[in-house]
């Protein structure tokens, strides 16, 4: 970007020194206009320009003044001078101020072009060197911290290191905590991630002296000022709506205590998933917790007890005991870890019971392995519900299944049983003890035929043998298959078979 002011007290000559430099090859991004020196420092104040043509002479403030006020504001701009035959000596003092150049009144078109453009391709050169440079220092900062990261995490380093880079940061090294920030974010909506916006709030609130990053992913690791406010960077976090949870250390002495406070803050991290309501989580919040426990055992197995109930009330609340914020914050955060682990595999043992009958369902239980997937433990607790129930209802429907197969089972013993009697739907639904309708539906879901054509064929299939393999009458036969008459047996038969039952004992004789 290239932003030019042309800066002259008459108008027309402004006028005209605008119209000749846009119709230069080189054409500047935009070119502002002012009156005198002190219009022209209000706009290099509020926008960024890179190049002045200014005359010498103008009232309230002229060009000399102009440049000298530009270089104590360290306002970054060079300087073409207009100057008459008479102002050498002012055009002297210009150059002693840093001016690229000056040129003679009237201004000649091409001469004009040839300063701007020699200016120009200056000022890019120098900033395409500041861009190198600030990439080279950038590279070097990135590879400090990447030495640092690996210094943190137990790689080894010799002393020279460690001294050279004390020495970078004395007055923090001497004295700092570790400040983890984990991002709040929700699972099924990632966002963007905040890390740069909480490293630049940090180093705003610390300063680049009291401030280091030390890592960026999978979350942002801070060394920080330890004689600050603890509260100081989650509040500033706060009131700048960027949701995240802090931890932070001890104080630190020495950059040699560095991997000892990495494996704190890792402890401190894995613990805030038991204080979700803390912005901040200092060591003396954890210091006091029970090392020592005995998992809930009989309440576990009470609450895998109400599996395959009708209602999931009852896991819901079992669950809500298990994982009661007051019982999980008396206990280091192993006890919390093994009793997820506790929950899953009792959940894997109970699927493996049903996953036959699942068919292509089943259970996610892989997503709750590990506790620190999870935004914070409300969210692992809500998921852990959410695969409990589909638990609760795949079982549910298992037992039904199970115990509809076995009174179908038993309705139709009876059915082949008493076939030879009186015999109705009421009757079969009463002795398995089920509902008439509902035994009904049931009935044909399952067999595929309603009740009343099933007792059919299986009182025909038995006509079908006594006619084939005795010499019982017909008439005697409808009653032995349960029918009260001749004609509603004959009727039955024809409708089946599309014969009458006389012509099937002859048929089956001749085979």
């Amino acid at each position: 970007m290239m932003n030019m002011l042309i800066v002259d007290d008459q108008k027309h000559i402004r006028d005209g020194l605008q119209a000749m430099v846009s119709q230069f090859p080189l054409q500047p991004d935009r070119i502002y206009c002012a009156a005198n020196g002190a219009q022209a420092l209000e706009l290099l104040r509020c926008n960024s320009i890179q190049l002045v043509l200014t005359d010498i002479r103008m009232p309230d403030m002229d060009g000399l003044a102009l440049m000298a006020q530009t270089r104590e504001e360290r306002l970054p701009a060079d300087y073409l001078i207009i100057s008459g035959y008479g102002d050498f000596a002012y055009a002297q003092k210009a150059m002693e101020l840093g001016a690229k150049g000056y040129l003679l009144k009237p201004v000649n078109r091409e001469d004009l072009q040839a300063s701007v453009e020699h200016v120009w391709q200056e000022i890019r050169t120098r900033q395409e060197l500041s861009r190198d440079m600030e990439q080279l220092s950038r590279l070097v900062r990135e590879t400090d911290r990447k030495e640092l990261s690996l210094y943190m995490q137990g790689s080894a380093s010799d002393e020279a290191w460690v001294e050279e880079t004390e020495r970078q940061h004395p007055s923090l090294w001497r004295s700092y905590r570790l400040c983890l920030l984990r991002e709040e974010r929700r699972i099924h909506q990632p966002g963007a991630s905040s890390a740069h916006s909480m490293e630049s709030m940090a180093y705003r609130v610390y300063g680049s002296e009291g401030c280091i990053c030390l890592q960026h992913r999978p979350h942002l690791i801070l060394a920080v000022d330890a004689s600050a406010d603890t509260s100081r960077l989650p509040e500033a976090l706060k009131a700048a709506q960027i949701g995240a949870a802090a931890v932070m250390t001890g104080p630190q002495q020495g950059l040699r205590a560095l991997p000892g406070a990495y494996a704190e803050v890792q402890e401190l991290y894995r613990h805030s998933y038991l204080f979700p309501d803390l912005r901040c989580l200092l060591p003396e919040r954890t210091a006091g917790l029970a090392q020592q426990w005995q998992l809930p055992h009989e309440e576990l197995y009470a609450l895998f007890r109400f599996v395959g109930a009708d209602s999931g009330g009852r896991i819901a609340e079992g669950i809500s005991r298990l994982f009661h914020k007051d019982v999980l914050q008396r206990y280091h955060i192993q006890y919390t870890e093994r009793l997820c682990r506790a929950v899953v595999q009792m959940l894997e043992e109970y699927e493996w019971v049903i996953r036959p009958y699942m068919g292509e369902e089943a259970l996610d239980i892989g997503s709750l392995r590990n506790l620190y997937d999870y935004q914070g433990i409300r969210d692992y607790i809500q998921a852990l519900q959410q695969q409990m129930l589909r638990l609760n209802q795949y079982y549910y429907e298992f037992k039904c299944s199970y115990r509809n197969s076995q009174d179908l089972n038993e309705a139709i013993r009876f059915i082949h049983e008493n076939y030879h009697k009186p015999l109705d739907l009421a009757m079969v639904s009463n002795h398995v003890s089920l509902n008439y309708a509902y035994f009904s539906n049931l009935f044909k879901k399952n067999v595929g035929k309603g009740f009343a054509e099933y007792l059919r064929d299986v009182r025909l299939d038995k006509a079908r043998r006594l006619l084939a393999d005795t010499d019982y009458k017909i008439v005697e036969i409808a009653p032995l298959v349960g029918y009260e008459s001749y004609k509603s047996f004959t009727r039955a038969f024809r409708e089946v078979m599309g014969m009458q039952p006389t012509e099937y004992r002859q048929r089956m004789q001749r085979k």
